[in-house]
């Protein structure tokens, strides 16, 4: 027997696992937040579901749509894992290759699924119905997407959803981060399910109010990007070397002694045109090698380095004319298989870190330069607004994203650009990209794409950024913004829950009747 409070095609299975697949497309490069709303809405319909005569088979019904939902949402958002095949180039026998890649793509869909699963369980048990309720699930929903961009994997969620399309809703991150951003995303969703399951008599009212909070939302992230209110700070030009070189081919003699040329080359002409400094991707330099020529530029660059007889995946910085590196900042978080791998006594084979077992580094993200330090993020640390909010606390006046997204297709490409923005706008910082293939670009401290590379050619490329010291809240106060809403949404969820319980007849949590 199908649901008795909303339409059925709304709770159906299909849908949901077809609108998971809608909220993944609805990221970078679309951003276009409306689909990721309307995607939203089976979602939170499954936090509703039930059947008059079954009421255990629904649960279990909401919670399965519920994985699915979250599964497709990340399968197709991280589809690009599939282009890690063939791995041979890791050690991995070309018979496991696909299978070990395929198995990666569908262990992190499944991690989703269960986290989504475990979301609208609690979110049956409260009761979606009220405001409050609601907003205290969103809230969590943005508090875990934040711890989860602290873990192994690459996590791209719906914090990222509003770049490149909608600035004014990324806005929102300068004041309460990612976090924040992907609660306000819940809580349109939220809004938009209200409205479209509304008795035609309150309809009008829903829709109204699904524009009035969409509309303040967008002018309280806008009025965090306004030209008149950005800072104005000392003006550094650097200049960034993008060799291309294909990671599969990275070790090659050839490609070594090309790279090496390219980099003397990129030297002479920073030295030339003057500029501050000269950035490289990640990876660009072997254990141990020094830099082909003593040009008078600073040099920062990605590149290798023993500690304690520990290998690093590291940033090293040069001093100008120096040969060897004077300063560095080690990769916290590893890519897995790349760097590290998990369970490695487990496995037969030897080599399978294509760069052989790295160790992590410190999780503090703030290079020291005598220009004034800087905060680094080492490939998808770029994922971790936490870290770089917490350097540029710490003094940093601009931030470096250094790396290598060679073999993986244009869509992560794509993906790390909303996130470099993101992360832009939460720290009120400028942003440089280094990348092997792309992106390599610039961005502004209110998330604008000022200059950029064309991807996958070997090119160099001369950019003007500022030196910035004002801190966003975000940076000033971390994720305390957001718990403090969340406080509010319990305590609000609290006393309504109260007041329901005293009215005689009352209901409470899943079998509360819709009404605003």
């Amino acid at each position: 027997m199908g649901d008795d409070r909303q339409p059925g095609w709304v709770v159906s299975t299909p849908v949901a696992a077809l609108a998971g697949g809608l909220a993944g497309l609805s990221l970078a490069p679309l951003g276009w937040p409306p689909v990721l709303w309307l995607a939203l809405v089976p979602l939170w319909a499954q936090t509703q579901r039930q059947w008059a005569r079954h009421r255990v088979a629904g649960i279990g019904a909401s919670l399965r749509a519920a994985a699915l939902w979250g599964g497709c949402g990340v399968l197709v958002s991280h589809r690009w894992l599939l282009w890690l095949h063939p791995l041979d180039w890791l050690g991995v026998p070309l018979p496991l290759s696909l299978p070990i890649c395929l198995l990666l793509w569908l262990a992190c869909g499944l991690a989703a699924g269960l986290l989504v699963a475990l979301w609208c369980g609690l979110a049956r048990w409260l009761g979606p119905s009220r405001w409050s309720t609601a907003l205290l699930l969103a809230g969590l929903w943005g508090l875990a997407e934040v711890l989860l961009a602290r873990s192994p994997l690459f996590w791209l969620g719906l914090g990222a959803a509003p770049l490149p399309g909608d600035r004014a809703l990324a806005g929102l991150a300068a004041i309460g981060g990612s976090g924040m951003v992907a609660a306000a995303q819940l809580m349109l969703g939220w809004w938009l399910w209200r409205a479209l399951g509304a008795p035609p008599a309150r309809r009008q009212r829903w829709w109204l109010g699904l524009i009035a909070v969409g509309v303040a939302l967008h002018l309280l992230g806008w009025s965090q990007l306004r030209v008149s209110r950005a800072e104005r700070g000392e003006p550094v030009e650097v200049l960034v070397l993008q060799p291309a070189v294909p990671t599969r081919e990275k070790f090659a003699p050839s490609q070594q002694q090309r790279l090496l040329q390219r980099l003397a080359a990129a030297r002479r002409e920073a030295a030339r045109l003057g500029v501050d400094s000269l950035l490289l991707p990640e990876g660009s330099l072997l254990r141990g090698q020094a830099l082909p020529g003593p040009e008078p530029v600073e040099v920062i660059a990605g590149g290798f380095r023993l500690e304690r007889e520990e290998l690093r995946s590291s940033v090293l910085r040069f001093e100008p004319g120096q040969l060897n590196p004077s300063g560095w900042i080690d990769k916290h978080r590893l890519v897995p298989l790349g760097e590290w791998v998990p369970l490695a006594g487990l496995w037969r084979w030897s080599g399978l870190s294509a760069v052989g077992g790295v160790e992590p580094g410190d999780p503090s993200r703030l290079l020291q330069r005598s220009a004034g330090a800087i905060g680094v993020a080492i490939c998808y640390e770029i994922s971790d607004g936490q870290a770089l909010a917490a350097a540029s606390r710490g003094g940093a006046g601009w931030l470096l994203a250094a790396a290598n997204l060679d073999p993986y297709p244009a869509l992560l490409q794509h993906q790390f650009t909303a996130l470099s923005q993101l992360r832009a706008i939460e720290t009120g910082r400028w942003l440089v990209s280094a990348a092997n293939t792309g992106p390599s670009l610039v961005i502004n401290s209110q998330g604008v794409v000022m200059q950029r590379l064309p991807a996958n050619r070997a090119a160099t490329a001369r950019f003007r950024l500022e030196v910035l010291s004002r801190l966003t809240m975000y940076a000033r106060w971390g994720e305390l913004p957001l718990g403090l809403l969340l406080l509010l949404a319990a305590s609000a969820a609290a006393l309504s829950s109260g007041r329901i319980s005293r009215q005689p007849g009352g209901e409470t949590g899943a079998e509360q009747e819709l009404r605003p």
